[in-house]
């Protein structure tokens, strides 16, 4: 059984509920606008890169 979620699982998730880019890019800027701190754990637990956490987080802005 794998323990960790990834980004693209992640993503595919929100695709099969119907999300679409836009939706997607309203859901991280509401994270970040409500949570910053939990957005950038997320995105950690996620395993994704500071350099890409980072890339994320500004454009969420």
């Amino acid at each position: 059984m794998k323990e960790q979620m990834n980004v693209d699982e992640w993503v595919a998730m929100f695709r099969d509920i119907g999300l679409d880019e836009a939706r997607m890019e309203q859901w991280h800027k509401l994270f970040e606008a409500r949570h910053p701190a939990d957005h950038q754990r997320f995105l950690g637990w996620l395993g994704l890169k500071p350099d890409e956490i980072d890339r994320i987080r500004a454009r969420s802005r």
